[in-house]
């Protein structure tokens, strides 16, 4: 109540307006002073923050001035170390030119020096010409002959005195050129030859196939001789079942078709059941083996003499080299043998080895071609090769050329004819029997003994010369050149053997006294 009447006072609110404007002129000078003091902080925030940024400012001119300073400096030493350099070269380029000056001014003199030699020589020459016509034509009065007489004259004169000199000079020098180049060629011939080892080859027309037990001979024949019949007919080839114990002998001179029997045979007997229809099953997986055999035997050839770029159907034609024999020589590791030796002899006289290799091996490829291919093997082997265009005509004329029937182009195609008589030639290359080595022994002694006035003849030398024997009385020098090239040609023709033979006649007189 006391409250609510004080409210209801007049002199309340008059005291309370003053207490309040006492209060707020008190706030209005608080915030005043406040105010002044809040811009004196923010003006002395701002000055320290300008004297900072001042500083910093200073700091950084300071900093990049010196940063100035230095590169300044090391530009400098830099360009007067460029300048002393440049100095040295212009005084070296100075004292190069100052020595060319020097070094021509030398030539100079001596050029003028020559000049006058030259000059005194020709004056010199002028007057010994001079001299020599006066000489010449005083000769000429003396000797009352013309200068072209006096001239041939002596021609003569020299010609005489030297020809024998000559005549004997050109017999020295050729024959030692001759000489010299036998020589070589034998060396090479020698070293090529010594540094491969061949195996000797033996006359093969049969494969032996051992048998488990003596039964089996029975079951291989079968009931009326039809296992046996059967076999034959399919491969091609002849059982021989003798009294060998545990063997059995598979014939054929189709040493393809033998490999093929053998296999067949050797499934068979493994398996032990025999009738027609596994013979005819195990015939055709023997084929299918062969004929992987085929490509490896290829494949390994290529592989042992380090060739590539050969065509699949050439790696079976080499590979079916192997089956195949040449004068009882296995044809495949004849090729291989000519192969190294044509390497070898191409690397000694500077040939590409490669080109020499692929020549020797495929120079008798066309012995194992079909009948498709005519001609001889030597144009069958170049024209096949040529089909698959891998080849370069190098190896190609070598092919087609190696047995002379056309001409050379290359220095290959020798190298490939030497080998093949080398690895031919070879001892125990082509090995024969004793019975065909004594029959064509004998066929070469009965060739010359044919001939009239011969008295006889000897094949020496394992059959590769034959020594005649000529009567001296029935036969002249003259004739007895013309009988040797006769029997060379009928050996030519008529006979087969391997390497060559040398013709040796024979023709003397022994005219004996006895005194008493």
């Amino acid at each position: 109540m006391a409250t609510l009447q004080s409210f209801q006072d007049p002199s309340f609110f008059t005291g309370l307006g003053l207490g309040g404007g006492v209060v707020g002129l008190l706030f209005w000078a608080w915030w005043h002073f406040r105010q002044k003091q809040i811009r004196r902080e923010a003006d002395q925030a701002i000055n320290f923050a300008q004297r900072e940024a001042k500083l910093e400012v200073d700091q950084t001119i300071s900093r990049l001035e010196l940063e100035f300073e230095r590169k300044r400096d090391a530009a400098e030493r830099a360009l007067a170390e460029d300048r002393l350099h440049l100095q040295q070269k212009e005084d070296e380029v100075l004292s190069a030119l100052m020595g060319a000056e020097k070094e021509r001014d030398a030539l100079e003199k001596r050029r003028a020096s020559y000049e006058s030699m030259v000059s005194s020589v020709e004056a010199r020459d002028i007057e010994l010409r001079e001299e020599i016509r006066n000489r010449r034509a005083q000769l000429v009065k003396l000797a009352r002959i013309s200068k072209e007489d006096a001239k041939n004259a002596l021609k003569d004169d020299i010609r005489a005195e030297c020809e024998d000199e000559i005549r004997e000079m050109r017999t020295t020098l050729l024959g030692r050129s001759e000489r010299e180049i036998q020589r070589q060629a034998r060396d090479i011939l020698l070293a090529s030859m010594q540094r491969l080892a061949g195996l000797p080859q033996t006359d093969i027309t049969a494969a032996i196939v051992r048998l488990p037990s003596e039964d089996m001979k029975g079951r291989i024949i079968g009931r009326e001789g039809r296992n046996i019949k059967s076999f034959e007919m399919v491969t091609g080839t002849t059982l021989l079942i003798d009294e060998t114990p545990d063997s059995v002998l598979v014939s054929s001179f189709d040493p393809v078709r033998r490999e093929i029997a053998r296999v067949a045979l050797e499934a068979l007997l493994k398996d032990g059941r025999i009738h027609p229809t596994s013979i005819e099953a195990a015939v055709a997986e023997a084929e299918n083996e062969v004929k992987q055999s085929v490509i490896h035997y290829g494949e390994d050839a290529l592989r042992r003499l380090r060739l590539s770029r050969v065509n699949p159907e050439v790696i079976t034609a080499l590979g079916r080299m192997h089956y195949r024999l040449s004068n009882n020589q296995n044809l495949l590791h004849h090729s291989i043998e000519v192969a190294n030796l044509c390497a070898l002899m191409a690397s000694e006289v500077g040939l590409d080895v490669e080109i020499a290799k692929r020549a020797g091996l495929f120079h008798d490829i066309g012995k194992v071609l079909d009948e498709e291919h005519r001609g001889s093997h030597a144009a069958a082997g170049a024209s096949y090769m040529k089909r698959f265009g891998t080849e370069p005509p190098e190896v190609l004329n070598a092919i087609a050329a190696h047995h002379g029937e056309i001409d050379a182009e290359s220095a290959y195609t020798p190298l490939v004819i030497i080998a093949d008589s080398l690895s031919a030639m070879r001892p125990g290359a082509r090995a024969e029997s004793i019975d065909s080595y004594i029959q064509r022994v004998r066929n070469l002694e009965t060739l010359a003994k044919k001939h009239e006035g011969v008295v006889d003849a000897y094949a020496i030398q394992a059959g590769r010369e034959i020594r005649v024997i000529v009567s001296p009385e029935s036969i002249t020098d003259d004739a007895a050149r013309a009988l040797a090239r006769k029997i060379r040609r009928q050996i030519e023709e008529e006979l087969q053997y391997p390497g060559t033979i040398r013709v040796t006649l024979i023709r003397e007189s022994r005219i004996t006294e006895t005194a008493r």
